[in-house]
């Protein structure tokens, strides 16, 4: 069936129109004034805005960790994300099986038959021999372009620097891009320690032991190893003024790197982890102080960072009290696990379902970002990034029909209500928001209408990515 989308103002990247839509067959046909198709079903968008749907690049579904598991799947994650106007995400795989290939079908078989809207996988490299090197060139047949590393997390997930630089170089070799998550794994390793020996168990201590400038040593040092190896790099979820400034510095030097961070970077700071709830906003890494949020918001708005993403990782507050999810109740151990030791709090937010709205009303409509900047880091750039550009994160004939229609003016006391994560809480509980998705479509189909739910689980395709572009 044709859908005419009529009269909205389309917003891309690139510029600001006002124009019809036509969608036929899951794609974008035709974009232009006075769109007439016979039989075609108009939705009207006069005083609406029309967006390609988000893409959230950075999400943990069905995670396992400390005893218990991330507390949104590959439905209830989808189902939220959707509700905030994304229909793409991209999860991360972890490498705990024999081979990379069993970790792959191992992802699929939780993925597949509960994806809701399109998805994507990225491959953790925790560990590295002849074996792995051989396999990671045979990801790219897999639809998965893109892989992480960490330098923190020892003796789980953290590879030593030659290692880094290994894969780096691996990466390089197949227009593969390489993702790091910088913190120092040894100095955290030792500030943890002599924290629980001195009896600091509280929340706060989370952010303590992982101080603002291993993260900034740690950017500087992956900066430096990808410079070696000539080779691109896209740092995860930062989050320090420091990190800002090594990443300004190598694109100034015209290295490929570029950068992402995430909302709860931009709004809270260590001084949430010092409530009695401070355990909700335990994540790492952690939220820092004052001056980073606002170096983290120039980075938006100068360029220096090119993607917003969530790190979508949710756990129940309380996971011993059951909340009802599709009027069916539902506990999952959470973050009371560590009541009386931070290091046993599991380390993740909900956010997938906030981005778009939160950071529409707080940095568009508070002037920080541009409505052009807003597609750009959520959609476009990601798309372009991860290898889904044309097909994705653009308003154009050929491409998928992912689209937003978005009301400016629906004003909202936003919190779990309007979420939709499968979780007992929401960071944003009672911000006033303006402006929210009142439409979404996924390849044509409307899965979001107002408060309706229209999706399904199984709906969403997997999406092979190509190697994506530097930008």
């Amino acid at each position: 069936m044709s859908t005419i989308i009529k009269s909205g103002t389309l917003i891309t990247a690139a510029e600001t129109i006002t124009a019809d839509i036509h969608i036929e067959d899951e794609k974008i046909v035709a974009i232009g004034d006075d769109l007439n198709i016979p039989d075609a079903q108009v939705i009207d968008a006069l005083g609406k805005l029309v967006m390609p749907g988000g893409i959230d690049a950075h999400t943990h579904f069905d995670l396992p960790m400390f005893d218990t598991v991330s507390s949104d799947d590959h439905y209830t994650g989808h189902k939220a994300a959707a509700f905030g106007g994304t229909t793409t995400v991209m999860d991360f795989i972890p490498q705990d099986f024999d081979t990379l290939g069993e970790a792959v079908d191992a992802w699929h078989a939780k993925a597949d038959s509960k994806a809701a809207i399109d998805f994507g996988f990225h491959m953790n490299i925790t560990k590295l021999d002849e074996n792995i090197e051989t396999e990671i060139p045979g990801l790219l047949n897999a639809g998965i372009s893109t892989l992480k590393v960490f330098t923190a997390y020892n003796n789980r997930l953290r590879l030593l620097d030659g290692d880094i630089f290994r894969v780096l170089r691996i990466a390089k070799e197949n227009g593969m891009l390489t993702m790091l998550h910088g913190e120092n794994g040894d100095v955290i390793e030792i500030l943890v320690e002599e924290a629980l020996a001195q009896g600091h168990t509280s929340p706060e201590w989370h952010a303590l032991t992982r101080p603002a400038w291993g993260a900034v040593e740690a950017v500087m040092r992956g900066i430096a190893l990808a410079a070696q190896a000539e080779a691109p790099l896209y740092i995860v979820h930062m989050n320090t003024s420091g990190g800002v400034d090594q990443v300004r510095y190598a694109r100034e030097h015209n290295l490929p790197v570029m950068g992402e961070t995430c909302p709860p970077y931009l709004f809270f700071s260590i001084d949430h982890l010092r409530r009695e709830d401070g355990a909700k906003w335990i994540c790492s890494p952690p939220m820092r102080s004052p001056e980073d949020k606002e170096a983290l918001w120039r980075g938006l708005s100068d360029g220096t960072i090119q993607t917003l993403g969530t790190d979508h990782c949710p756990f129940f507050f309380d996971g011993t009290k059951p909340i009802l999810y599709e009027n069916k109740p539902v506990a999952i151990p959470g973050k009371e696990l560590g009541k009386d030791d931070f290091t046993r709090i599991p380390n993740g937010v909900p956010g997938v379902g906030d981005r778009l709205p939160v950071m529409w009303t707080y940095g568009v409509r508070a002037g920080r970002i541009t409505p052009n900047q807003f597609v750009a880091l959520t959609s476009t750039n990601p798309a372009k990034i991860f290898g889904l550009y044309p097909r994705k994160g653009v308003l154009l004939p050929g491409a998928d029909a992912d689209i937003v229609i978005w009301d400016p003016e629906r004003r909202l006391t936003y919190g779990i209500e309007y979420a939709n994560h499968r979780t007992d809480y929401n960071l944003y509980e009672n911000w006033e928001l303006v402006g929210y998705p009142e439409k979404v479509f996924l390849r044509g189909r409307l899965i979001v209408d107002g408060e309706r739910w229209l999706g399904r689980a199984g709906k969403g395709q997997y999406i092979y990515r190509q190697p994506g572009t530097v930008i």
